[in-house]
C-alpha cells in the first residue's frame, strides 16, 4: 500500500532496449531503488546485534585456515582462448569470442579488511581488457584504486554499470567511457555476436552517510549464439531467478556467490548461502557452477572453508551437477564446458 507523501518512479536508460515485456523500469520509492517492488534497508539494530552477539561458530572459524589455492602466472592474459578465470572474491576475467571482460575488479585490501589471498599476477599485468562490468557499488565490488590501475593499463577500457553508478565511476576515473542500464536492459557497447544484459539481483546499496539505495544493483548475462554465461553479482534468494530463466532459458555457466551468509538474520536478504546458490542454479537450469564471493575477504561469521565443504557435500548428494571449483588464476576453458 502506498504511504502518504511517498513518491514512486520507474527508471531505465531510455536509449537501451528493455527485453522483458511490460517492464516499466526499476521502481524507486522516494529516490531509493527497491528489490522488485519492496524497499529493503538493512537495519542498524541488526548490525549492532551481530557485533554484540557471540558467533556460535567462533572456535570453528578460528581453527579454519582455509585459503583458496592459487595458480601464479600470466598465461591466461596472453592466451586467445575463450575462458573464465577467477581472480578472487567476485572478480573474474572472462573472454568470449575474443572480447575480454573483468567483473567487479577488486585487486587490493579493502578499508580495514585485508585480502586473505592475492592475485595470480600483479594488477598492472592485467592488460588487453575491453570491458569492465560492475554489479553494484559496494566497496568490495567497486574499488577506486583497482579502477585506476585497470584504466591506466587499458586506456580503451569501457564500463558497464547499473543505473546511477556513473558518478561513482567518475570519482575514481573521470575519463573512462561507460554506459548505465536498468534491469532487463541490453547494453549496446558490445561487438556483433555478443550480447550483454543487466538483470535483477536482491541486494542494496550504500557507500556513504546519505546514499542508501541511490545506486542500482544487479547481475549480468553474457550471451552468444552458442552460450549463455550468468554472473549473479551479490544477491539474496528471490523470485528473480525464475524470471530470468523464463525469459532466457538455461544458463550454460553460472558464476554464483556462496559466501558472507552468516549470521542469517543479517545476511539472508542480500547474500546466498551454498544451498540457496545451488537452488538458484537449478532454477536457472545451469550447466557449470563456478562459486565466488568466498575465501578472499573475511566479511562474515562462517568459517572460511565452509562454503567449499558444503558445495562438495551437495554435489556428492546428487542435488547438483556441474560443480567446478577452480583455483584463483586457473583458466576454465569454455570449449570444455559446452
Amino acid at each position: 500500500m502506498r504511504q502518504k507523501n511517498e513518491t514512486v518512479r520507474h527508471l531505465k536508460n531510455d536509449k537501451l532496449d528493455v527485453v522483458k515485456p511490460d517492464f516499466r523500469g526499476n521502481k524507486t520509492i522516494n529516490g531509493q531503488f527497491v528489490n522488485g517492488s519492496e524497499l529493503y534497508t538493512p537495519k542498524l539494530s541488526k548490525v549492532l546485534r551481530w557485533k554484540t552477539t557471540r558467533n556460535p561458530q567462533r572456535e570453528e572459524k578460528k581453527a579454519d585456515n582455509y585459503i583458496p589455492p592459487i595458480v601464479y602466472g600470466t598465461d591466461f592474459i596472453d592466451s586467445t582462448e575463450d575462458m573464465v578465470v577467477w581472480l578472487g572474491h567476485a572478480t573474474f576475467l572472462i573472454r568470449v569470442n575474443g572480447l575480454t571482460m573483468i567483473t567487479d575488479p577488486v585487486f587490493y585490501d579493502l578499508p580495514m579488511i585485508k585480502r586473505r589471498i592475492g592475485l595470480p599476477c600483479a594488477p598492472e599485468q592485467l592488460t588487453g581488457i575491453d570491458l569492465v562490468l560492475f554489479s553494484h557499488g559496494h566497496r568490495d565490488h567497486l574499488d577506486e584504486r583497482s579502477i585506476k590501475t585497470l584504466y591506466r593499463q587499458n586506456p580503451d577500457l569501457k564500463a558497464l554499470l547499473p543505473l546511477r553508478a556513473g558518478d561513482l565511476l567518475r570519482s575514481a576515473e573521470p575519463h573512462m567511457p561507460y554506459q548505465e542500464a536498468g534491469w532487463y536492459q541490453k547494453f549496446d557497447l558490445t561487438p556483433e555476436g555478443i550480447e550483454i544484459y543487466f538483470l535483477p539481483a536482491s541486494h542494496w546499496h550504500r557507500r556513504g552517510m546519505f546514499d542508501m539505495n541511490k545506486v542500482l544493483w544487479g547481475s549480468f548475462l553474457i550471451k552468444t549464439a552458442t552460450m549463455q554465461l550468468y554472473f549473479a553479482g551479490d544477491t539474496g534468494y528471490n523470485g528473480h531467478f525464475e524470471e530470468i530463466e523464463a525469459l532466457f532459458g538455461p544458463m550454460d555457466v553460472c558464476l554464483m556467490p556462496v559466501g558472507a551468509y552468516r549470521p542469517s538474520f543479517l545476511m539472508q536478504k542480500s547474500h546466498l548461502n551454498p544451498h540457496e546458490a545451488v537452488r538458484a542454479y537449478n532454477v536457472l537450469r545451469g550447466g557449470t557452477f563456478i562459486p565466488m564471493h568466498y575465501g578472499t575477504f573475511d566479511l562474515s561469521d562462517e568459517p572460511a572453508g565452509e562454503p567449499v565443504r558444503l558445495l562438495k557435500q551437495i554435489a556428492t548428494s546428487g542435488i547438483m551437477q556441474g560443480l567446478r571449483i577452480p583455483a584463483i588464476g586457473e583458466p576454465v576453458l569454455l570449449r570444455e564446458l559446452l
